[in-house]
This record gives C-alpha cells, structure tokens and sequence, in this order.
C-alpha cells in the first residue's frame, strides 16, 4: 500500500515500545519479595514469578468478557495467587497490587530506537499509542511523546476488532487510509489494520518468521527503519 496519503502514526505499547516482559517480571519481583517479607511461610518461600504469572492468566481467562480494566485483574490475580499459599487477605493483594502497579508505570524503559524514531517523525506526523494494555503515558511519564491515545479497556474492544482502530482514526481526526500502525503482534495489530484498510508495518524486532497468513503492508526490524521508509517513500513521489 501506498505511503503517500500517511499523516497519522499509532503505536502499540508493549513489545513495541517497551519490553513489557522484562517490565512485568521486575514488577512482580517487587510483589512476590513484598509477599515474602509479610507472610514468612514456606508457600511463600517457594511460590514463583512464572508460578504467579500462571495464576495470573488463569484468572484473566475466566475474567474474560466480564472485567476489562487490567488494574482489576491484576488485583483479582493477586487475590488468588495469596489464597494459593494458604494466606487470602484482600488488604495484603490490595497491597501487593499498588506496588506492581508503581513499579509497572515508574519503571518502563523504553528500546534505544524509540525516542530517535519519534524525534524524527513528529515534526511531518501526528503520533499517538493504540493499546491492549494499560500504560498510560502520564503514569508513565511519557505524556509528552503522544498526540492520541486509545485503550481498550476505555472503549470495551480489543485490537484487531475493527472498531478499535476506527475509534483511533476518529480521535485522530484522520481516515484508516492516511493512518499507519506500527506494532509487534501479526494477529492484533496488523491483521486489524488491515482489515480497516490502514497501513501496517510490523515491527519483528527478533527476526521470527510469519507462520500465518497474515501479511503486513511493510516489515521492519527496528523503528530506525521507519522514518527512512517514509521519507524515502514522500521523496520517490515529490
């Protein structure tokens, strides 16, 4: 697809922007210490951080259509992993939840190629983050990098739902033609970008193959690439 029309660039946040894995994990490492530290049993001493992750999905599985905000399901999360070791107190996951959470917004760091990129591309395009999670940039002092922002949890669907990106094309003020969306899963990101008709690009920092059928517009490796292919592209059509 063409690049000609591009004036509006959505992000996804997580694995995108950021190592959302290494993020939650040092997050949880925070949590299951804090746990230790108030309940000195031998089921704490031995619960896990993949172990609480376990727990975790199990609970957004069977929270699935009926709780959205991740905050809460992070909390329910906790509620059960602290029934798991024998110990249920909503106060302690009450507690354990807050500190996951400040350790989940305050420490993001984002991959070296994403501030060059943005710098690079914000003076010809309005950037905004498109998301499943819920990194909001002024929790996470990123406020200032953003012209838009869509969660789903605020519009109560998820990428690749059709209605997501149409919602961001609406609060953009663009059509899914003059908007390109960068992101790191084939199956949420691209496949819902196109089937709007947006441009998609996936950014396949690892170098996998695509086992699917599913096949982005453009494929980048690193957002380093991205403002080249634009300005390369704006160029070939001056």
């Amino acid at each position: 697809m063409s690049l000609d029309f591009v004036r509006v660039l959505s992000f996804d946040g997580d694995m995108t922007l950021w190592d959302f894995q290494k993020l939650m994990r040092h997050s949880l490492g925070h949590a299951l210490e804090e746990l230790r530290w108030r309940v000195a049993t031998q089921e704490a001493a031995d619960l896990t951080i993949d172990r609480m992750i376990e727990i975790r999905n199990a609970t957004a599985a069977e929270l699935k259509g009926k709780v959205v905000n991740l905050e809460e399901i992070r909390y329910q999360a906790f509620r059960q992993t602290i029934a798991a070791i024998g110990h249920p107190d909503d106060d302690l996951a009450r507690d354990l939840n807050a500190l996951y959470l400040k350790h989940r917004f305050e420490d993001i760091e984002l991959y070296p190629d994403v501030l060059p990129a943005f710098a690079a591309l914000r003076p010809k395009f309005r950037i905004g983050l498109l998301s499943n999670g819920n990194s909001y940039p002024d929790r996470c002092g990123l406020q200032d990098h953003f012209r838009f922002t869509i969660f789903s949890q605020e519009v109560g669907i998820e990428k690749p739902d059709e209605g997501i990106f149409l919602a961001t094309c609406k609060q953009a003020g663009c059509t899914p033609q003059e908007l390109l969306h960068v992101g790191d899963s084939l199956e949420a990101d691209v496949a819902g970008a196109n089937a709007v008709g947006a441009i998609s690009v996936w950014l396949n920092r690892d170098g996998g193959e695509n086992h699917t059928d599913i096949a982005p517009d453009y494929e980048i490796r690193s957002l380093d690439e991205l403002p080249r292919l634009l300005q390369a592209t704006h160029q070939s059509s001056a």
